[in-house]
């Protein structure tokens, strides 16, 4: 008897463990974190926030110190521990970076590259960047401080960075801007997420800060679902609506 009852007990433990295993497994992807890029911080990503927001998403930015690739893989992290359920990560620019090995984290459903590096292990953004350099590019648009911190001549931030904004809001990211460690741009990658996890990339066909052919060949070679929007490297300032609407169908390709 005691071990028909324990038998019972057994069988209706492991119904009720698989039903949970296919109630997560069939979880509605309603969380996205975005990574910024190097040069700026979250706040111009307020635009495609409120869009998502407004469609039922929960989205959280994460504020990257940009002091090396692991300290802003680690803030990364933190971020996604704080999700309740499957999470779309989202990262633009050096953002790819980050997302890439952040990705692993188990809660992470999906990948978002938007106008950013996907790197293979052992690759860095310099040696990615350097692969397929961007035509007719000023070569000293990215200029370095006496401490190993790099950052966007001003003076080239409206051509290099965000052509397609209006001058004075090119102004203000020149002034605003967030400067990034020589070490995170020279950092190696781990074990890319996107070679085990869905993954989607929006290529900026203006971009002048990454050249869109490298884009193209990277989201390829990740078999990444891609797409491609006219804008500039800032496609999130000026294609909002654009973004956010690849982020919602990355979320609901991996929604069950």
């Amino acid at each position: 008897m005691i071990k028909q009852i324990l038998f019972r007990a057994a069988v209706a433990l492991a119904v009720t463990t698989a039903g949970s295993w296919s109630i997560a497994a069939a979880a509605e992807v309603k969380n996205v974190v975005i990574v910024h890029g190097a040069f700026a911080d979250g706040s111009g990503w307020r635009s495609v926030s409120d869009l998502l927001t407004k469609d039922g998403y929960k989205v959280t930015i994460v504020q990257e110190p940009l002091t090396s690739l692991a300290d802003d893989v680690a803030a990364t992290k933190r971020v996604l521990d704080l999700q309740n359920g499957p999470t779309v990560l989202v990262g633009h620019s050096y953002g790819g970076m980050v997302v890439s090995d952040a990705g692993n984290a188990t809660n992470v459903a999906a990948l978002v590259y938007v106008a950013a590096f996907q790197p293979d292990k052992g690759e860095s953004l310099v040696t990615l960047a350097q692969s397929k350099p961007v035509e007719n590019m000023r070569k000293d648009s990215v200029k370095a401080t006496p401490d190993g911190f790099l950052y966007l001549d001003p003076e080239a931030v409206h051509e290099a960075f965000a052509a397609d904004l209006p001058q004075a809001e090119a102004n203000f990211i020149a002034r605003s801007q967030v400067f990034a460690s020589q070490k995170a741009f020279g950092a190696e990658a781990g074990e890319p997420a996107w070679k085990k996890k869905p993954s989607f990339a929006l290529v900026a066909t203006e971009d002048r800060s990454i050249n869109p052919d490298l884009e193209r060949s990277m989201a390829k070679r990740a078999g990444s679902k891609t797409y491609e929007i006219k804008a500039s490297h800032v496609v999130y300032l000026s294609k909002p609506k654009d973004v956010a609407k690849v982020i919602e169908e990355a979320a609901k390709a991996v929604s069950k």
